[in-house]
This record gives C-alpha cells, structure tokens and sequence, in this order.
C-alpha cells in the first residue's frame, strides 16, 4: 500500500507551497584533509575467504590470514577526546561473500592536513579514551554479538560452518571460527550494517539493509532485544517474509539513519523505492525509541535526475537533515555525480517530497591550500560510495568515504584509499547537536522530561 505521509505544519506546508527552488550555500571549501591506507589491518579472525579479488590491486587481495580489514566505513559517531568512531559495513559487499567479516566499530583518531599544518595522517584510537593507538587491537573497537541470542533468526555463530554448510557458498565447508561461536559474534552474513546512532539512555541502533531491520545494542555491541523491521517492507534477505514477495530491492534498506537532539527518535532513510512509492523516492520513517514502533506514515525523498542512491542522513536540527547523495561514476568512468543536500520534513512540496537544497557538490570544492597535493585548487572527492557525514559545527562538516576493500576505480584502479576531509561552510547550518554519550547520562533526569516535552510541543506533527 502506498504510505501516507506524515502532516507538516501549517506553516511548513504555507512555505514549501509558495517557495522556489532555494539558493545555493556560499562557497564550500577544504579546511582539512587525511587519509588512511586501503590495507589497514585489526586482528582477525581470518576474512576473505569469500570476497573478491582486485586485479590491479593483487597484493591486497584475500584471503587475510588472522586479520580482518579496518574498511568499509558506513557510519560516524563522535568518540572520546577529538576521536571519531566508525561503522564498517557488512564487508565485501554482499551476504554471500561475508560471513567471516565481523561487525565492528573502530576509533580512529585524524591528524587533519590543514593550511597551517597537520601530517594528513589517521592513527588507531583508544576507545574509551580517544588515545592514539600504534595500531588497531581490541582497545580501539567494539564488536557486535548475539550471546543471549536476541535475534529471531540464525546467525553464522549458529552453525558448524559458513553458510550452514551450503555447497553453493562454501563448497570448501570452511568451519566457522571458533571465536566467532563462542562469543556468537556478529558477522556480514548475518547482517548489513549500514547506519548507527546513539540514543538518550546510551544504547546503539544499528540500520540493516538486509530486513531492513533496526538492532538495539548495548554499548559494548551486545544486542538487547529482537530486531525490529519496517512494517511491510521486505527486501529479499528478509528472514521474516516467508511467502511475501520482496518490495525493495536487496541490500536497499536503512542506508541512512538520523536521531533527533533529544536522543529517543530514529530517522531512517531507504536507499531504494518501495514497490509501489513514485519512481526514485525513498521513504523515510520516524521510530519511537520509548515505544520501540515506528510513528504512521513516512516522508518521501526524492532522487535527483543524476543520482541513483544515498550514502548516509544526520541530523542539524529536529526538521532539518543532510543526506548524501550519489551516482556510481568514479574518477576511472564516467560522470561523478556526488552531493550534499539539506532537507527539511516540516516543508513538503505539492509533489508530495520533502524539500531539499543543495549544500555542497563534493566534486568542486575549493581547495586553495591543495591539501591533498594533487595540485589543484579545486578538490573532488569521486568515490564509488560515500556513506559518512558528520555536523561538527554549524561551519564544519567531516566526510570520509566507503572504499570498499580490497575494491578501487575511485580515484585509480588499485585499492581504494580512506579519504577524510573537513569541509567548511560559510553559510551557517542551525544546527541542534546530539548531545555526546557523556553528557546524555548527566541529562536522565526531570530536566530532559521537561525538555523533551516542551520540544515535541513545537516539533511534533498532529
């Protein structure tokens, strides 16, 4: 059935329906640069046994013996200190090819190239502590798992061998690592995790593309409770779906996920259309972390002509959001489509689409100091995916991009970099900030009661 959205205000609808096509932010430029090489290692247990190879790459191919690769970064979160912590996605880009990747989270800590200085270098990061690493162990990350085995579905820390033993996917019958069992670690066959977030009370959400599903953890990764899926919508990885056909397309779930300044609700955004939905939407729905449901009805985001998917969404404020968006072209083929828009769910148009406005187009921003050393002035940032952004002020936006290991075509065939630029924006975003997990403990109390009863009084939609 086709959705019915979500009623903005009065004076939100009163504007989207007078307004026209908003004009550009001034100017973004490049205020930082680093990087992190493709082969960036933590160890294992052993991955690749199922992945692809790179030909003009060989040196990094799989498999990596006792090692699991530090890549795929698809979710951004602030960490201790000046530290950031990042989502790695479900690994080598498909359920199939996956099951020993695991499901982590790592702390990296940048040493942004700037004009004034900087190595442009990106080092391993204390978890707890935000601390340079000499390199990535078990202090800088955590790692998804199911011991209380809250999921509703079998998981590979379930079976004696990859993929249950099918000839098809493991005709070599590799045993899954023992590790992996005994501590029913998570794996990229089990889930695709592209999205996370941390609410009021300090637990993770993860967004999954395989249901989609949303999976509540503890801070250590833990799941707490069974995973909670979309209402009628079924990608064909759905374990739930039994004779229902799939309406979205696989590996099209929760690409990106936001949360509002109050920590206790989730913005999820589809990286594909629902069956049904006007071509080139993608829905975006609101959940109830209190009430552990989705709200009725969704907002539709429409696609630009040039742009096929999106990398991610965060929130500036309780209305307004950014959201990447994409083509496939690289700088190796093609024409690069790869942007940044603002979008406001308090506008909706006579189309029935949120408004959105352009904010930067990440292949021409100004680089005047040529911080990454190609000798341009003008930076661009090509990448197959780019599935990170984070507002660290109302000025600075931080990026990184999905290199998807041991893949490349980026900026050249090999294996594909790591980049992590800081963008600045000279017109200002009103941004609301998520408070940091820190001081979200510090807020439980009859102050954030009245707080959040005040802003849904102003935010809320009938």
């Amino acid at each position: 059935m086709k959705p019915t959205r979500l009623l903005p205000s009065a004076i939100g609808l009163a504007v989207a329906l007078c307004a026209g096509s908003a004009a550009h932010a001034a100017s973004p430029s490049l205020e930082g640069w680093a990087v992190m090489p493709a082969a960036t290692f933590s160890d294992g247990p052993t991955s690749g046994q199922f992945g692809f190879a790179n030909a003009a790459s060989p040196a990094n191919n799989p498999p990596y013996l006792n090692l699991q690769p530090v890549q795929g970064f698809s979710g951004v979160l602030q960490g201790a200190g000046g530290s950031y912590r990042f989502l790695v996605d479900n690994g080598f880009g498909t359920q199939a090819s996956s099951a020993d990747s695991l499901l982590r989270m790592y702390a990296v800590l940048p040493d942004f190239r700037t004009a004034s200085g900087g190595s442009g270098t990106v080092s391993a990061a204390d978890w707890a502590t935000g601390a340079a690493r000499a390199g990535f162990d078990a202090s800088t990350r955590i790692t998804l798992s199911d011991p209380n085995r809250k999921l509703g579905f079998a998981i590979q820390a379930d079976y004696a061998q990859y993929y249950n033993g099918s000839a098809s996917l493991n005709p070599k019958g590799i045993a899954v690592d023992a590790g992996i069992r005994a501590n029913q670690l998570l794996t990229g066959a089990d889930l695709d995790t592209e999205s996370v977030r941390q609410d009021k009370y300090g637990h993770l959400w993860f967004g999954d593309e395989f249901g989609p599903y949303l999976v509540k953890t503890d801070a250590t990764g833990k799941v707490l409770a069974r995973d909670v899926s979309l209402p009628g919508v079924y990608a064909p990885e759905n374990a739930y779906r039994g004779a229902a056909p799939a309406n979205l397309g696989g590996s099209r779930g929760f690409e990106g996920m936001a949360i509002n300044k109050g920590g206790d609700r989730l913005y999820t955004l589809l990286e594909g259309t629902v069956t049904g939905d006007p071509a080139k939407t993608l829905r975006i729905n609101e959940f109830n972390i209190d009430t552990n449901a989705y709200a009725a009805g969704s907002w539709l985001y429409k696609l630009d002509a040039n742009g096929t998917n999106i990398g991610d969404m965060t929130a500036i404020n309780d209305h307004e959001f950014i959201v990447i968006e994409r083509n496939g072209a690289t700088a190796t083929g093609g024409t690069p489509f790869k942007k940044l828009f603002k979008v406001d769910l308090s506008k909706v148009g006579a189309d029935g689409t949120v408004e959105k406005t352009e904010l930067v187009d990440l292949m021409n921003i100004a680089d005047p100091s040529d911080l990454n050393g190609d000798g341009s002035t003008t930076f661009t940032f090509p990448y197959v995916t780019i599935e990170n952004v984070h507002v660290v002020d109302a000025h600075t936006l931080l990026m990184v991009n999905d290199n998807n290991f041991p893949g490349g075509g980026g900026r050249a065939l090999t294996s594909d970099n790591t980049e992590f630029l800081k963008i600045h924006l000279d017109q200002a975003l009103n941004v609301s900030p998520v408070p940091e997990p820190a001081s979200v403990a510090l807020m439980l109390g009859g102050l954030v009661l009245i707080g959040l009863k005040v802003r849904n009084g102003q935010h809320r939609r009938p």
